[in-house]
């Protein structure tokens, strides 16, 4: 899977990726040439006494280190530039497949998942491409050179590299094989924290409310020192690896000494030789031992790719088709033998559901809490689709109308409210349409009264989720933006709630006159708000109940004078 990740997404890359090849290639075969440069100083330089030919010797070692600095600048430039740039990719697709997945699939992965996969998983990936890049060429090219340099100077001594480099190769083999599970569960337990966190930022007011502070630090505490554990663990794995890689390493030198000392006493090897071949079994071993510290980056790497994988392969079952049909009506909403139930579920959430919406009407939807209303506008929306039958929208069948161009007739209030961290202006507009037409969409919404009073009016900046406003005002905000989009369909998903009686009452006054050509579909609890509807829907556990206006539904729906007169109980 991370192969498979870093093929894709180095592809426009090659260039400044087989320019740092070319570059540790180089500089590789620089390294290598140096011990065998120094071997030469002692054995024709010091030995012989020719300070002339050490000199010489000298200034070519200094010359190809100084080229090694330069080399050495350019490569990691371009690898930390190019792993940036797929990292960033990667990041751009992730977000894209995100947006084009529904709510339901969302909800598979988990807010706080998403959130450590597009930004600590690639993370992890990018960090691997930056040490992989300058490492992928390095370290097996200096571990053959080396071998063949080490033979050159001595093939008898280089049967001790072929007896370490095995063990080596052996003790690292293992540690991968425990690690890379520990990888993925270190992982798991970032999800974890990032969810205690989210939890206890966003329900601060009820943790201080009902005095659970002490219960959340607890609870961030065991899911703190569970991460902790779990890379405690893997530290300690490793910890334990590298004495025996140092072991082996030092060992192996011990050995060089050891016999390449009595090489050198029967005169049949030279003390520049073996001076070299241990530079050279240096250099092998602890090309290894980089291999070790970037394959240390591997398990976490491939558990990272296999988590953005996962994101990246979900097929949203909520797509635009190929085939999409234009709309051939404006404003109309029309529901034919709609049942729609939630995976696993034993009974369907909307049963048999059949009505028909034109253009200009004003209808509202009311029913008791889980009778399905909510679910009934995400169907209208195309955020859900139908089990049986079909939604139709300005009459074209929902599933088969092009998403953004179905979104782009809706303008659409959910139930929980949603401010950006940006101006009003944007908020309001999204940055489509000028100031004269936020201006015009604030007024209608009766915000014009707050954001007058704002430092900057509509270019005040506001908090993310806009916590410095009110609930009302963030309703009215909100409210302000579908106006804005001026769409085909308002649908107002019980979003009057935090509104006093007279504002509600402005509001619904300066609707009429901007949405006279619209189709408005109201969500609503209070009776009270939506009893002058063209049309009222009444829902009761999935089913339509009840089909007429107020007046009537008192004469016909026993569903609905309950709720009548339920509310006129809470208002004596």
């Amino acid at each position: 899977m991370l192969w498979k990740l870093l093929r894709k997404y180095s592809q426009p890359y090659r260039a400044p990726i087989y320019v740092v090849f070319a570059l540790i290639l180089a500089q590789t075969i620089a390294n290598l040439s140096l011990p065998s440069l120094n071997a030469d100083i002692i054995n024709q330089g010091v030995t012989q006494g020719d300070t002339g030919y050490v000199l010489k010797t000298g200034g070519y070692m200094l010359i190809i280190t100084l080229g090694l600095v330069f080399i050495s600048i350019i490569s990691i430039y371009y690898a930390s530039k190019s792993s940036m740039q797929m990292a960033r990719d990667l990041r751009s697709d992730v977000f894209k497949q995100v947006l084009s997945l529904s709510p339901a699939e969302m909800d598979e992965f988990g807010t706080p998942s998403l959130i450590t996969r597009n930004t600590n998983d690639i993370q992890q990936v990018q960090v691997l491409i930056t040490v992989g890049l300058t490492m992928l060429v390095s370290a097996p090219i200096t571990i053959i050179g080396g071998v063949i340099m080490a033979m050159r100077h001595n093939i008898s001594l280089s049967s001790l590299i072929a007896v370490a480099i095995p063990l080596m190769v052996l003790i690292i083999s293992i540690v991968m094989k425990i690690a890379i599970p520990q990888f993925r569960l270190v992982q798991k337990r970032i999800d974890r924290i990032n969810a205690v966190l989210r939890e206890q930022i966003s329900g601060v007011r009820v943790i201080r409310a009902f005095v659970r502070d002490e219960v959340e630090r607890e609870r961030f505490s065991v899911a703190n020192s569970e991460l902790m554990s779990t890379q405690l663990r893997i530290n300690r794995i490793f910890a334990m690896s590298m004495p025996i890689l140092f072991l082996i390493l030092n060992l192996a030198t011990v050995g060089v000494v050891w016999f390449g000392g009595h090489l050198v006493n029967d005169g049949s090897m030279q003390i520049g030789d073996i001076t070299a071949f241990i530079s050279y079994l240096m250099q092998i071993l602890g090309s290894v031992m980089m291999a070790t510290m970037m394959l240390i980056l591997i398990p976490r790497a491939a558990a990272s790719a296999e988590r953005i994988q996962e994101v990246l392969s979900k097929q949203s079952n909520i797509t635009s088709p190929r085939d999409a049909k234009e709309f051939s009506e404006v404003g109309t909403i029309e529901f034919r033998d709609v049942t729609f139930s939630y995976p696993n579920a034993e009974v369907p959430v909307l049963e048999n559901i059949s009505f028909k919406i034109n253009r200009g009407e004003t209808t509202a939807i009311v029913g008791g809490t889980g009778s399905g209303k909510t679910t009934l506008v995400n169907l209208m929306i195309r955020f859900v689709d139908p089990s049986t039958g079909s939604v139709f929208i300005n009459g074209v069948d929902t599933r088969q109308a092009d998403l953004e161009k179905l979104w782009s007739r809706i303008g659409f209030v959910p139930q929980r409210t949603f401010i950006f961290g940006d101006t009003v202006a944007r908020n309001v507009g999204l940055g489509a349409i000028d100031d004269s037409d936020t201006w015009q969409a604030i007024r209608v919404a009766q915000a014009s009264e707050f954001v007058e009073k704002l430092e900057n009016q509509i270019d005040t900046n506001l908090a993310q989720g806009g916590t410095d406003l009110s609930g009302g005002q963030k309703q009215r905000l909100s409210i302000a933006r579908a106006i804005a989009k001026k769409p085909d369909i308002y649908i107002f998903d019980d979003c009057l709630s935090a509104l006093d009686a007279a504002t509600d009452v402005k509001l619904r006054e300066a609707l009429k006159s901007e949405t006279s050509n619209a189709t408005v579909l109201i969500v609503a609890q209070r009776i009270s708000s939506i009893r002058n509807s063209d049309r009222i829907l009444v829902i009761d556990e999935g089913r339509i109940v009840g089909n007429g206006t107020h007046h009537e539904l008192l004469e016909t729906c026993e569903t609905y004078q309950q709720i009548v007169d339920s509310q006129a109980e809470l208002n004596v």
